[in-house]
């Protein structure tokens, strides 16, 4: 019997992007899975889409909390060995998560396993695990595949980059990732309520912005996560 992975997906107002999440995890060559969909206070359909998977998943509805107390109240009734935190929005290679899964089993040193993905039309690629160039940004997509007796829970207190946080947070223990090069995923970005963070060109995030009149507000809410999170792990 191959090991037990857990996928545990958040979902706040994800009624259009959850079927096509859901039916690629379902998909998946590795089989031996257990879903979790985390409703966190939906006020779209939501709860009627997620009716039509309630055989196959194990369905939660709770007050609206957030995507990390999303996270953890699914990790918290999970039993896999091996755990995966899906995005809503994330459309997943059919074998995603047997390619994840044979790359820990082959390095065991390694916590978490992470690929390349796709962000809308563009193509993000990773690079190896470095931990000098995590302490810098973060480069691993929260959707990772993690051994359950090393994840350390979501800190509910942070409310960005809470994927960095996180293997910052393993990092300082020991624990290092693997990289899978190849493009196992792609995040849709036509809705308007996503989980995860929201991608700008590299660009952006080099300009002058203290010299310039005026900085949109999506640059100055980066900008103040990742100082957030720099600042936690004794970056800065």
């Amino acid at each position: 019997m191959s090991e037990l992975i857990s996928v545990i997906i958040p979902a706040y107002n994800h009624a259009r992007s959850l079927p096509a999440c859901l039916e690629s995890v379902f998909a998946q060559t590795y089989r031996n899975i257990e879903v979790i969909v985390v409703n966190d206070g939906s006020t779209d359909h939501t709860s009627k889409v997620l009716a039509r998977y309630a055989e196959r998943a194990t369905i939660v509805t709770q007050p609206n909390g957030g995507a990390q107390r999303a996270r953890n109240a699914g990790f918290a009734l999970s039993k896999g060995e091996f755990v995966i935190f899906c995005d809503a929005d994330v459309v997943m290679d059919v074998h995603m998560l047997e390619k994840l899964h044979a790359a820990l089993v082959e390095h065991g040193e390694a916590s978490f396993a992470y690929s390349s993905f796709k962000f809308g039309w563009k193509a993000i690629g990773v690079p190896e695990f470095s931990l000098d160039r995590l302490k810098k940004h973060n480069y691993i997509h929260t959707t990772t595949l993690i051994r359950r007796a090393d994840f350390p829970g979501f800190d509910e207190a942070v409310k960005r980059l809470q994927d960095w946080d996180v293997w910052l947070t393993m990092a300082e223990v020991g624990k290092v990732g693997i990289a899978v090069q190849e493009q196992l995923f792609r995040v849709r970005v036509d809705g308007v309520s996503r989980i995860g963070s929201s991608w700008l060109p590299k660009a952006c995030y080099r300009l002058p912005w203290s010299r310039l009149p005026w900085v949109p507000k999506r640059i100055t809410a980066y900008f103040d996560a990742r100082d957030a999170v720099l600042k936690k792990h004794g970056l800065v």
